[in-house]
Order: structure tokens, then C-alpha cells, then sequence
């Protein structure tokens, strides 16, 4: 298909109002303009930011224009203060009604939140779809994921908390170790998963009785307005409390106030470095970190062509590739190289492109525009060292349909070659001595994950062992993933800080802590005093149902 063929057909796929089916449209602008700050829905009457999707409009005349999602609030720094504010007088120096409630109870809360937002599914899924072009498909999923990945931590929090019921007795001390809350969490996930990736924070932060100032991602603020009520009937007032405002104003600044006991972030290391930088006692700052990947595909010349095609393709192209965990360096062994590209090319053909609601659709809009230039930049960099574009139509694009691009071969000195692109840009390299693959992973400044396809266990064997020092995650013969959720997802390098999973963010978002005394008849009167009269919070023998 010839340049403007391609054109017109992309130009084409965008939607005349009528195309959308009535389910999935946004009947009004939603202008949000209540902030939640200390428990109460405060308005906000300065100025706003307009939100507009990335998928367009076609008018009858062939323009295209950005659909209007609505506008959310601008606010600044003084805001920021009072959410500080709030969120300090809400611990109270692990005093207030959140750090000290029962964890039961505090369990009750987040159940009582999730039964408020399950109802809302329908009005969050269309906004995440909306809001950053992911398929209506993808979208439920992220919504019912999310929903998964509540109960899953209520219960891995009700083991733990059951686990830690009984006294133990060493060496004449008695003694009961269950875990506290840190304090006061910065809480911010990134824009490719707004609501999953962001409670995978939020969530085990709260239950373990720290309070929370969140800030959503830049694209998809407005799906979190539907459960604004939920945050606010469901938690006590200044749990949690919902910054807005440029991010590279207001957050920055509620780091100096040196009021933050966890920065949990899942963005970039350039931004991590610079938020820790801009807290006065970084001794004091724990940080919960997901940032970005290179992840790699190592392909040796017995790898099966069809499970590697079908793996890579999904690896690499799932959410357009927009994902911290997608494949995006392919290293080919040159053997088989010709081979896999023909068929890898031939497979990305088939892809549905279009819009979020349609089924099928694998590739949609992309949620700002400047990532579109940056693939441009980083295929024409490529192309003037030497590599080509394989696939058909491959780097075509319209507005923010982008059509994914094979490029191939990449080499040191390209931007494809180190830098995330995190988008539809398949950059492939060859290799014929397999150490040239390992090196490539090994000199990598990220270390998340590596996918190897092949069938020699000698040679996997081989590569296992030293890619388990460099990476976080091998996967054998299938994509890069984060799932399941109840697996550790950590990354090494500059990938990430800290283990997220069911289990690790429980203890990633609290601390051990003892009460003890002296195993004396008196000690044993005063325990049994506190604990059969439900005294206390903390010292007590409860079992959560």
C-alpha cells in the first residue's frame, strides 16, 4: 500500500459521531470540580486544564477533531499545603483514627470503598478507554484486575494478620511483633495502567493504616471522579487526600516539606531521582518504585518460530506497546533471522487497528501526540544509520493512530537501541555468538525482565544462570509480563526499588514492630488485663474471619 493509501486509510479509521455505539459515548463533558481534601468535597473555582481524548472525530468535511472529555482542576501549591496539612493532622504522629484502627476494621473500609466503585464499573472502564485510548476489552480488564487485586490483598492481609495473633515467649521476654504503618505515602501511577498499576500502591499503603496523598497520573485524571464519593464515605477524613496541579510544581514542593515517609511512584528513575533529591532527610524516605525497562527477547536458532512470533507480538504490541513490561529489543539469532522477521512482519499485517470499542482491535490511538513524533525520531534515527523499516505501512501514522513498525537492524549507536520507546516500535538486532545477547542484557542500565525462546535446555540453562543476577524476571518461552499478581514484580538497576506483589506490598508499606516485657507473673496480669478487656489495637490475640 502506497503513502497516501495508508493515509487515507488511517484518516479513515477515525469515527464520524454516529459510529460510536451508544453504550460507549460520553454524553457531557464531565468538568470536574470538587477536590477531596480532609474528608470533605471542596470547590474549586480557579482554573482548570481541558481533558481531550485521543480519539478523534471525523466531520463530513474530513477534519478531525479531539473529542472533549471535560477539564479537572489546576490547582497549586497553597493546595498542596492543605492536603499536607490534612494528611499530617489525619497520622497525628500515629495517633489519629486511621493509624490506630483495628486492621479488621480497616479492612472493613476498603471493602466498604470496593463495593462503592464496582458499581461505578461501567462509568470508569469508558473513561479509562476514553481517556487513554486503551481497547474497551483491555479497559474491563484493568477495571476487574484492580478489583482482584483488593480482595487478594484483603486476604493476604488477613493471613498475615492472623499469623502475628499469638504472643511469643524467648529467653524470658514476651513478646508480640505484628506490622505498623510508615506514615504519610506520596502515592502516583503512571498514565498506561492509571487504575491498576496506581492501587497496586494506593491500596496495600491504606489498609496498612498509612495515610495517602495521591496524585493521578496526566492522562486519566478524570476517571477517578466517580469514586471520589467512595474515597470519601468509605475512608475517615484526611486518610486520603487527592492532589492536582502541575506535577512538576506541586510535587516537588510537598517532597521539601519533608512530611513524606514513602514515595511510591511508578514512572521514570530521572523523576525518582529528582523527588528524593528534593526531600530534606532522605534517611528518612522509603521509596516503593516501578520505573522504566528495556526488556529484551533473546531468540536462539531452535526457538519455536510460530511460539515466538505469537509471544512477541503480543509482548511488544499489547496496549500498543505501552507497557513498563513489554518486549521492546528483540535480539534474533542470525540464523533464523530472516525467518522469524518474514513471519513476525506477515503476523503484525493481520492486527486489527482502530478504535477502543471496536472488537478485536489490537492497535488504537496513542494518548498524546508527542508520542508520535518521538517514534518518528526514533525510526528516522534509525533509518539514517542503516536499519529499514520491514513491515508493510510500518511508521504510517494519522493524528495518534500510529501503525506499528518493524525496524531492524538496530545497533549500538541507534536511539532504538538503549532508549524505551515505549510505543509501537519493534526494534529487532541480530546476533550470532550468544554472548553478544547476554552482553546486551548485562550492560543494560534496566533490569526488570528478559524473555528467552528456545527449546536446548543446555543453552537455557546457560543463560539462566547469569540473567537471574541481572533481571528480575526470566521468562521461558513467553512475553515479558507483570501477572500474576501474587508473583514479586521488582526490577534491578534502574527499574525499580522495592518488590510489588500481593504479598511483598503489605510489607513494603509498613514495618515490624514489637511490644515486649519481662516474662513475670506481673507482665503476664498486665497482658492478659489489655488483651481479654480489648484494650488495645495492637496487643491482641483476634482472628480475622
Amino acid at each position: 500500500m502506497n503513502a497516501n493509501a495508508i493515509q487515507a486509510r488511517l484518516h479513515s479509521l477515525f469515527p464520524t459521531e454516529a459510529d460510536i455505539p451508544a453504550e460507549c459515548r460520553i454524553l457531557a463533558p464531565l468538568h470536574q470540580r470538587a477536590i477531596l481534601l480532609n474528608g470533605e468535597m471542596q470547590i474549586w473555582k480557579g482554573e482548570t486544564r481541558p481533558v481531550h481524548s485521543p480519539v478523534a472525530l471525523r466531520a463530513a468535511d474530513g477534519s478531525l477533531t479531539h473529542v472533549e472529555l471535560g477539564s479537572f482542576p489546576v490547582t497549586g501549591t497553597a493546595e498542596a499545603d492543605a492536603a499536607i496539612a490534612a494528611a499530617v493532622a489525619a497520622y497525628d504522629n500515629g495517633r489519629g483514627q486511621w493509624p490506630t484502627m483495628s486492621v479488621a476494621d480497616r479492612i472493613a473500609c476498603v471493602e466498604n470503598f470496593t463495593n462503592q466503585i464496582v458499581t461505578r464499573r461501567r462509568e470508569i472502564v469508558n473513561l479509562i478507554m476514553w481517556e487513554i485510548g486503551k481497547s474497551l476489552a483491555d479497559s474491563e480488564k484493568e477495571f476487574d484486575r484492580t478489583i482482584d487485586y483488593i480482595k487478594a490483598t484483603i486476604a493476604e492481609l488477613k493471613n498475615l494478620d492472623n499469623a502475628n495473633s499469638r504472643f511469643q515467649i524467648v529467653d524470658g521476654t514476651i513478646a508480640q511483633i505484628r506490622r505498623s504503618p510508615l506514615g504519610i505515602v506520596l502515592c502516583m501511577g503512571p498514565y498506561n495502567y492509571p487504575m491498576n498499576e496506581t492501587f497496586t500502591t494506593l491500596i496495600p499503603a491504606l489498609i496498612m493504616g498509612n495515610v495517602v496523598l495521591f496524585k493521578p497520573p496526566r492522562f486519566g485524571v478524570l476517571l477517578y471522579y466517580p469514586m471520589l464519593e467512595a474515597f470519601r464515605s468509605a475512608f475517615p477524613a484526611g486518610a486520603i487526600n487527592i492532589v492536582y496541579g502541575q506535577g512538576s510544581v506541586v510535587v516537588p514542593h510537598i517532597m521539601s516539606s519533608g512530611k513524606v515517609n514513602v514515595l511510591a511512584l511508578i514512572g521514570t528513575s530521572k523523576v525518582a531521582d529528582q523527588l528524593k533529591k528534593a526531600h530534606p532527610k532522605t534517611n528518612r524516605l522509603r521509596a516503593v518504585l516501578g520505573l522504566e525497562a528495556k526488556n529484551a527477547a533473546i531468540i536462539l536458532p531452535d526457538a519455536d518460530i510460530e511460539l515466538t512470533v505469537k509471544e512477541c507480538i503480543a509482548g511488544s504490541l499489547s496496549f500498543n506497546g505501552q507497557r513498563c513490561t513489554a518486549i521492546k529489543m528483540i535480539l534474533v539469532h542470525q540464523a533464523i533471522a530472516d525467518q522469524f522477521l518474514r513471519r513476525f512482519s506477515e503476523e503484525i499485517g493481520k492486527l486489527k487497528i482502530g478504535m477502543p470499542w471496536e472488537k478485536g482491535v489490537t492497535i488504537t490511538p496513542l494518548p498524546e501526540m508527542a508520542k508520535v513524533s518521538y517514534m518518528n525520531e526514533c525510526i528516522d534515527d534509525a533509518v539514517a544509520k542503516g536499519a529499514k523499516v520491514l513491515n508493510e505501512n510500518g511508521g504510517a501514522s494519522v493524528e495518534t493512530l500510529f501503525y506499528p513498525a518493524v525496524v531492524f537492524p538496530v545497533k549500538d549507536g541507534m536511539k532504538l537501541y538503549r532508549e524505551e520507546q515505549f510505543g509501537p516500535v519493534i526494534p529487532v538486532a541480530p546476533f550470532e555468538d550468544i554472548e553478544t545477547a547476554l552482553d546486551y542484557v548485562i550492560s543494560s542500565d534496566h533490569g526488570q525482565q528478559v524473555s528467552i525462546f528456545g527449546t536446548d535446555p543446555d543453552q537455557i540453562a546457560h543463560l539462566v544462570d547469569p540473567l537471574v543476577n541481572q533481571v528480575c524476571r526470566v521468562n521461558l518461552n513467553a512475553q515479558c509480563q507483570r501477572s500474576p499478581d501474587v508473583f514479586p514484580f521488582a526490577g534491578r538497576k534502574d527499574s525499580a526499588e522495592g518488590t510489588l506483589s500481593v504479598h511483598d506490598a503489605l510489607r513494603s508499606f509498613s514495618i515490624r514492630t514489637m511490644v515486649a516485657a519481662k516474662q513475670t507473673e506481673a507482665s503476664k496480669k498486665l497482658l492478659d488485663s489489655i488483651v481479654l478487656g480489648n484494650k488495645s489495637n495492637f496487643v491482641n490475640t483476634r482472628f480475622i474471619l
